[in-house]
C-alpha cells in the first residue's frame, strides 16, 4: 500500500519502556519498506531502505539517508538523502550463467530448471534490469579494512549481491552475485582467516534449507550458493560474530511454517552448532524476520516479527547473553 512508512522508536538505556513511534522515511505516494538502520564508517547513522515503485519488489529504489544528529530523543535530524544505483557491469549475467553450470540438475527442479537459468541469464543482459529491484533485509557487515558489505537481494532475479563502499557508506558499488536456486536475504559473518560466509534463505527447490556462499576476496566475488544441513522454511535469517569469537544464529529451525525461533551458537566459526535455546516456540503463533546487534556490554539485541493468533502483528525485542544460549531449552 502506498500509504507504507518506515517508522522508528528508542529504546533510552535502563528503561523498559519504547518511545512513542515516530516516521523516518516516507516517499509521497510509495510504500517505503525494508528499512536497515545501523552506523556508518564515519559515525553516522545511515538508513537503507526501498521504496516500491509500480507495485513490483523487482521495481524498487533503493534509498539512503545519514544523521550526524542522533543521539537525542525522537527522530535523527537528516543530514541528507540519496538514491543509491548500483551498475552491476558486463560481468554480471557471465558470473551467473558459469554459477549455473557448476550445479547438478539431476534433482528435484531438473525439469524446471534449465528454463529458470535461461529466464534469468536472459534478464542479467540488460543493464536497465540489472539496476533496480535490489533490497536489503539483514545489517551490514564491516570487514578489518574498514570496507562495508550491505547485503542485497533481488526478487527479479532470485540472486544476492553486496552493495560494497570503501569510503564510510558515501558511495556504493556492486559485488559479483550470489547465484543459486533461490538464495536471498544474505546474512555475512567473517572468520579469522578472511574467509566470508553468507547464509540466504532458501526460495528455490526442496529440501528446504538454509543456502551458503563463501567469498575469499573481501566480498568482491562469491561461490554458488549451496545447501546446508540447517532446515529453513523459506524464511529469513540473521547471523553475528561475537566480540569473543562466537557466532551465533537466529533462524526457523522448521521445514515448514515460523512457529519456532531458535537461536544457535558456533564456536567453530559455524561449521557446526554446538549450542541452542529457541527464543519462541508455539503451535499457532509465528515468528519472523529477525535482527540481531551486540551492544558494548555483551548483551544480545533480537528484534523479530512477532504474531499472536487472532492479534495484530508487532515486533518483540528481547536482550539475551551467550551464556543464556549455552543453557539450553
Amino acid at each position: 500500500a502506498n500509504d507504507v512508512v518506515v517508522q522508528g522508536s528508542r529504546l533510552e538505556k535502563g528503561s523498559s519502556e519504547w518511545e512513542k513511534p515516530y516516521v523516518l522515511a516516507d516517499t509521497p505516494d510509495l510504500p517505503d519498506c525494508n528499512p536497515v538502520l545501523f552506523i556508518d564508517g564515519k559515525d553516522r547513522l545511515r538508513l537503507v531502505w526501498i521504496a516500491v515503485i509500480a507495485a513490483g519488489w523487482e521495481n524498487s529504489l533503493l534509498r539512503t539517508k545519514f544523521s550526524e544528529d542522533y543521539l537525542n530523543p525522537g527522530p535523527p535530524v537528516w543530514n541528507w538523502q540519496d538514491v543509491i544505483i548500483l551498475k552491476p557491469g558486463e560481468e554480471f549475467p557471465k558470473i551467473i550463467k558459469k554459477r549455473f553450470d557448476e550445479f547438478d540438475w539431476d534433482r528435484g527442479w531438473a525439469e524446471y530448471a534449465p528454463e529458470y537459468e535461461v529466464m534469468i541469464e536472459e534478464a542479467a543482459k540488460d543493464p536497465r534490469k540489472r539496476q533496480t529491484g535490489w533490497m536489503p533485509r539483514i545489517q551490514p557487515t564491516t570487514l578489518p579494512s574498514g570496507r562495508i558489505l550491505l547485503p542485497l537481494y533481488s526478487d527479479g532475479f532470485n540472486v544476492s549481491l553486496c552493495a560494497i563502499s570503501d569510503d564510510g557508506g558515501d558511495t556504493w558499488r556492486a559485488s559479483g552475485p550470489m547465484v543459486g536456486m533461490g538464495p536471498i536475504q544474505p546474512t555475512i559473518c567473517r572468520r579469522k582467516d578472511g574467509t566470508l560466509v553468507a547464509w540466504m534463505r532458501d526460495s528455490g527447490d526442496m529440501p528446504p534449507r538454509v543456502m551458503e556462499s563463501t567469498s575469499s576476496d573481501d566480498g568482491e566475488t562469491w561461490t554458488a550458493a549451496v545447501d546446508t544441513d540447517i532446515p529453513n522454511p523459506g524464511s529469513s535469517l540473521t547471523s553475528l560474530v561475537l566480540d569473543s569469537g562466537e557466532w551465533v544464529l537466529v533462524h526457523n529451525d522448521t521445514e515448514e511454517g515460523r512457529r519456532s525461533l531458535s537461536c544457535k551458537m558456533s564456536d567453530d566459526e559455524g561449521k557446526t552448532w554446538k549450542w541452542e535455546r529457541h527464543l519462541e516456540k508455539h503451535p499457532v503463533n509465528t515468528f519472523a524476520y529477525p535482527n540481531m546487534i551486540q551492544t558494548k556490554d555483551g548483551l544480545i539485541h533480537v528484534s523479530y516479527s512477532y504474531k499472536e493468533e487472532g492479534k495484530g502483528a508487532s515486533i518483540k525485542h528481547v536482550a539475551i547473553n551467550k551464556d543464556w544460549v549455552k543453557q539450553g531449552d
